[in-house]
């Protein structure tokens, strides 16, 4: 049986499982990011008012990604790269556009970038796993044929050219959501039992060990992977690449900055972040934590 990409449609609109998926993974996010952050003493309305500024740049990321990914077919089609119909989206790109969106939002509110990317962090890998599901209304990110009892029909107008008499693939969405779900279950974890010797923005750090680990390996059981043959060493998926840049860059600064360790930096459980007051008093230290661009609530 195919499934029908489309969850709702009254009249001329149609509501696609892809969008009901992306938002009720994001709304589940900022319900966790506003559970974390009040926790330890933040107003639980800041997630819910980022909400917003994270979905619109990371929306814009993953596409811009998914555009560079496919520009072959994008350069002789450019009026199709505005011409979203709930489907082309890179998560790379929505990760990269989503930390940016945060970044800028934190810098306008006087917030730390770290702490608040540690609260969005477990709720990231979460919205992944949920929204990886869209792909099967879509039946797209499948794996290799297969005969496996859990193997998922293609309908023939979405099968790859080489595999047009197969019927039944590897669900590779499935196999990244339910990844995601564990790293979710161990970032989560953390985030409310790690305290001692913690610093801010380990669990952000430690999101992008986890989920870059996740998919290297899921890259292997896609046919479809972005390949760039013309210049890509080893015959690896791009998506290979950078998620063994990001796991060395981020795993490498996870270790280092421990080394250089400041007390601000040290994650104080029930306290939100806020610079320390100075001999001249507090007046003047919040004016320099404002120019840092950092909380003194």
């Amino acid at each position: 049986m195919q499934p029908n990409p489309v969850f709702l449609k009254i009249g001329p609109i149609s509501i696609y499982w892809y969008g009901v998926l992306i938002v009720t993974g994001a709304m589940l996010a900022a319900q966790i990011a506003s559970y974390l952050s009040s926790r330890n003493g933040h107003d639980p309305e800041i997630a819910w008012n980022m909400l917003i500024v994270l979905l619109l740049t990371g929306i814009v990321g993953a596409r811009l990604y998914h555009v560079a990914s496919a520009w072959d077919y994008y350069r002789v089609n450019p009026n199709h790269i505005f011409s979203l119909q709930m489907s082309g989206f890179g998560i790379f790109g929505g990760v990269a556009g989503g930390a940016l969106g945060l970044w800028v939002f934190c810098r306008v509110k006087k917030l730390r970038f770290l702490e608040w990317a540690d609260y969005v962090a477990p709720g990231l890998i979460l919205a992944q796993a949920i929204g990886r599901l869209g792909n099967f209304f879509n039946q797209e990110l499948y794996g290799y044929p297969t005969d496996l009892p859990w193997g998922v029909y293609i309908a023939p107008e979405n099968r790859l050219a080489q595999f047009a008499t197969y019927e039944y693939f590897h669900p590779t969405f499935f196999y990244e959501a339910l990844l995601n779900l564990i790293g979710f279950a161990i970032l989560f974890t953390l985030a409310i039992k790690w305290k001692k010797k913690r610093l801010y923005g380990d669990l952000f750090y430690l999101y992008f060990a986890i989920y870059p680990v996740i998919r290297f390996f899921i890259e292997f059981q896609r046919p479809d992977a972005w390949m760039m043959e013309n210049w890509m060493p080893l015959g690896l998926p791009m998506a290979q690449w950078v998620s063994v840049f990001g796991f060395v860059m981020f795993g490498v600064l996870l270790l280092v900055r421990r080394k250089l360790k400041r007390p601000a930096m040290v994650y104080v459980p029930g306290t939100p972040w806020g610079a320390e007051p100075d001999v001249a008093g507090d007046d003047m230290a919040d004016e320099g934590a404002a120019e840092d661009g950092e909380s003194v609530s």
